[in-house]
């Protein structure tokens, strides 16, 4: 039996919402004040389209104040330029990818918003239906653990072993490591190691956000493809339906196809070059001084960053000082490196 249980940490300017499953997370979804809803996945909207590409079967659709998605057409169902359509998000935007929109009928008018797509709770409870949900310190403690996994490359497997996940433009690269792991049977500790990497790359996966076309090389050689095939397809159920599996090749690698649907969290919380992006620092710095305060409830509060980061959290700032009063302070410190928060009190 499986124990599901959904957290969400609210925060000023975000809300966290993990999955954990039998106490680990499994899924992370990431809601800022900011976000614009018309990108989340579920929205639907009245858009109107804007060009078509016949040759990819793809329409490019304008949903108003200069935002822009994709929507794949057929044939047959080729829609008209310029025409109102209702579409719906079915994929989030990523890094240099438009959003992707499914077609659900005529629409009348400019585009605009017509329904808003789910929070962060309703988005959780629709893939556990019955996991309780707990809004308490413990909450917060278990999103920063979700998020700081998610961030990793390099990933310890029950057993020994290590799995690194390594997303790129085009794909997905994952390679399970048999490392130290302790056993007589070679083979059997390769097939262990394999069958852990395949259930921890597919959890990892749904925590990260990451999907499209996913390469896993396997330890070892000679592999069992029908046994591996059968518990690759069992761990990657839960992302049905549309999840697709290659064979096994002769080079030992396991091929497969996962649904794109939210936001990958590596390009919400870092920037293009890898270090994390100064909203994600300054979201970090936020919940420090929120902590700190309910903590010492007497106590006047000062939290010093680097300039961008304080440039980034002042904005949130007021909303902080409606809860707790005046007693926090931000302070900007020129030489500070952008990852160096600090919080003291007087």
């Amino acid at each position: 039996m499986t124990d599901r249980v959904i957290y969400l940490d609210r925060g000023v300017g975000e809300t966290r919402g993990v999955l954990a499953l039998d106490g680990r997370p499994e899924r992370l979804l990431i809601h800022r004040d900011d976000d614009d809803p018309r990108l989340g996945l579920g929205a639907r909207l009245i858009a109107r389209v804007a060009n078509l590409e016949p040759a990819l079967a793809t329409a490019f659709l304008d949903l108003g104040g200069g935002l822009e998605a994709i929507m794949p057409f057929k044939p047959e169902a080729r829609p008209v330029r310029g025409a109102a359509i209702e579409v719906e998000i079915r994929s989030e935007p990523r890094d240099g990818k438009l959003a992707t929109t499914r077609y659900l009928g005529a629409g009348e008018g400019a585009p605009r918003l017509l329904a808003r797509p789910d929070g962060v709770a309703e988005a959780l409870q629709r893939i556990a239906r019955d996991a309780p949900i707990r809004e308490d310190a413990q909450a917060r403690v278990i999103a920063d653990e979700a998020e700081a996994e998610a961030l990793e490359t390099l990933h310890p497997l029950p057993g020994g072993g290590t799995l690194a996940i390594e997303p790129t433009r085009a794909l997905t690269a994952i390679d399970i490591d048999l490392g130290e792991r302790k056993g007589g049977d070679a083979k059997r500790a390769t097939r262990q190691a394999n069958l852990a990497g395949l259930t921890e790359a597919a959890r990892l996966l749904r925590l990260k956000g990451l999907g499209g076309i996913v390469v896993i090389d396997l330890a070892g050689r000679g592999h069992d493809g029908a046994a591996l095939l059968a518990a690759a397809r069992l761990a990657f159920a839960a992302d049905n339906p549309g999840v697709a599996f290659g064979p096994i090749s002769r080079f030992g690698t396991l091929e497969l196809l996962i649904p794109r649907r939210t936001r990958p969290l590596l390009d919400r919380l870092r920037q293009p070059g890898g270090a994390l992006s100064d909203r994600t620092l300054a979201q970090r710095l936020i919940r420090r001084l929120e902590t700190e305060a309910l903590a010492q409830p007497a106590a006047r509060l000062t939290a010093r960053c680097a300039p961008v980061v304080a440039r980034e959290t002042g904005p949130w700032m007021a909303a902080l000082a409606a809860r707790f009063g005046a007693r926090l302070t931000l302070s900007e410190v020129a030489d500070y490196p952008e990852d160096r928060i600090d919080v003291s009190a007087t």
